[in-house]
């Protein structure tokens, strides 16, 4: 190749780099021989280059919201084993993961036994939202109390509530595992309220509404809560007990008619 023939390549690899299209300037020269090889035009040319590039701008995206969503584990609803819990309504999770009661900043809430899928579930609408471009950001309970009341002592509370303001879906894991002190109860209050029609929460709990003043420690405050949490919601009541449990019971189970068959041999 000739000084003159190279110089436009030259000059396309650093107009492409500082445009910020990786994906033209590495597949450029392999989709126009196709193209060539299929007599496209030069707008196909472009269509298919430009087509790589979101691909892969979905792709880093997906990535990076899943990344900043800081969930525990990567789960799917496609993992999930929805014939261990046939009270709760398959139809429905399915539905809700295209993700367009996020746009209407509606709730949802898991209730049931610990062990029952309520974590899988909540994380994998939550990979669902990041895969159609929606921030997510993943708490325990626990874990949002103590972040608002370490930012708290470190005078930088109002920081952190308005960067969780922003993100459209909020998930709170496990209330009612932990109960909160009356400080830790109003934080959370707090957080939560002020997302209340304005953003989205997934919440799951072991335990019915009626038993959050437990966790909470204030009536008054537990009633304003939900009140807010139960205006716009689906709530998904998982009835069966841990499948977990189910399945140790079950190995226990086959491991005990092993041993009794051996000292019967």
């Amino acid at each position: 190749m000739t000084q003159s023939a190279s110089a436009p390549q030259v000059l396309l690899g650093h107009h492409l780099k500082a445009l910020r299209l990786p994906v033209f300037l590495r597949e450029h020269a392999k989709v126009a021989a196709q193209c060539a090889a299929d007599k496209a035009d030069y707008p196909s040319f472009l269509l298919r280059l430009c087509e790589l590039e979101l691909i892969e701008r979905e792709r880093k995206g997906t990535e990076r919201r899943i990344k900043q969503a800081c969930f525990p584990s990567p789960k799917t609803l496609d993992g999930f084993d929805f014939t261990a819990t046939p009270s709760l309504n398959k139809r429905e999770v399915v539905e809700l993961a295209r993700c367009e009661w996020i746009d209407r900043r509606e709730n949802i809430i898991f209730l049931g036994n610990p062990g029952t899928g309520k974590t899988h579930l909540s994380i994998g609408l939550g990979m669902a939202a990041c895969q159609r471009g929606i921030a997510v950001r993943f708490f325990t309970a626990a874990g949002l109390v103590n972040a608002l009341a370490e930012a708290r002592s470190e005078k930088a509370l109002v920081r952190l509530q308005a960067r969780l303001a922003k993100v459209p879906l909020l998930i709170v894991d496990e209330l009612g595992y932990v109960p909160f002190s009356k400080t830790g109860s109003e934080l959370l209050f707090e957080i939560l309220s002020q997302r209340y029609e304005r953003g989205s929460m997934i919440v799951t709990s072991n335990l019915p509404f009626e038993e959050w003043t437990s966790v909470l420690g204030c009536e008054r405050l537990t009633g304003a809560l939900l009140d807010r949490l139960t205006h716009r919601v689906h709530i998904l009541p998982i009835e069966e007990k841990s499948y977990r449990l189910k399945g140790r019971t079950k190995r226990g189970a086959k491991g005990e008619g092993e041993k009794g068959k051996e000292r019967r041999s």
